[in-house]
């Protein structure tokens, strides 16, 4: 018999998306950790939820790419059941640089990652959670970023501007589907201790700016993944399109 509760997490191999495996996997959801590249991390997840008594799937997709989103929902439901839960974590911000000295391919695939990825498994998920389409209902949270209403400059504006389309879009589904049983919202952390900030070409950047966070510091990743998987569940029933700052007063 299938689980009830199912999560699927994109980008769910490291960072914010792990953190949040681990939780959810916690509070009895079965996990599809999806991934695109670090197949080992994605399934030695998996291996800790099971042996701690979870269920779990690790599944590669590129959630750019529409059909293997298509595919990646096909076999979270032949493998745990229909999704009841969705955290679109799956990002990445490029190398930091200017906007006149970052190439045209880093900017369509920051857009095509963190903005239409990000709607195909929101469009996925609805399709298969609202009742319009006889689901049971469901929630998703968008992982945005504090960077959409800093801009960024000098680092990557574009990352910024992709975070400010989760945030409207975020607040545009939730309205539109609200009547249907899902609930909408995006988690937008600030400085976070995750890998992101290497990839993006400065590794000290979160020494240097998460000192001058309010709080003193950046958070943990446990500590985004807190707020995410608290939205899903029904202790946060009554809250939708909401985009909740996770940035340490900053």
């Amino acid at each position: 018999m299938s689980d009830p509760k199912v999560v699927l997490i994109t980008g769910g191999g490291r960072g914010i998306g792990a953190a949040t495996a681990r939780r959810a996997a916690a509070r009895g959801y079965a996990v599809c950790v999806n991934y695109v590249a670090d197949e080992t991390a994605a399934r030695t997840l998996v291996d800790e939820i099971e042996a701690g008594g979870g269920r779990a799937m690790a599944r590669r997709a590129d959630v750019a790419v529409e059909s293997e989103v298509e595919e990646l929902f096909a076999a979270l439901e032949r493998e745990l059941g229909p999704p009841r839960a969705l955290v679109n974590n799956a990002g990445l911000t490029g190398r930091i640089s200017r906007l006149d000295e970052v190439s045209g391919e880093t900017l369509r695939r920051v857009m095509d990652i963190n903005v239409l990825g990000l709607m195909y498994c929101a469009r996925a998920a609805v399709r298969r959670m609202s009742r319009r389409h006889g689901g049971a209902g469901g929630a998703i949270v968008n992982v945005s970023s504090g960077a959409a209403s800093l801009g960024s400059p000098g680092e990557y504006v574009w990352y910024a501007a992709s975070k400010g389309a989760v945030d409207s879009f975020t607040i545009g589904l939730a309205r539109e589907v609200a009547g249907e049983g899902i609930r909408v919202n995006a988690v937008a952390p600030g400085m976070t201790a995750t890998e992101i900030h290497a990839a993006s070409g400065d590794a000290g950047r979160l020494e240097r700016i998460g000192k001058g966070v309010p709080l003193g510091r950046p958070a943990t990743a446990d500590e985004v993944a807190a707020p995410i998987v608290w939205l899903l569940s029904d202790e946060a029933a009554y809250i939708t399109g909401a985009v909740l700052r996770v940035a340490g007063g900053r």
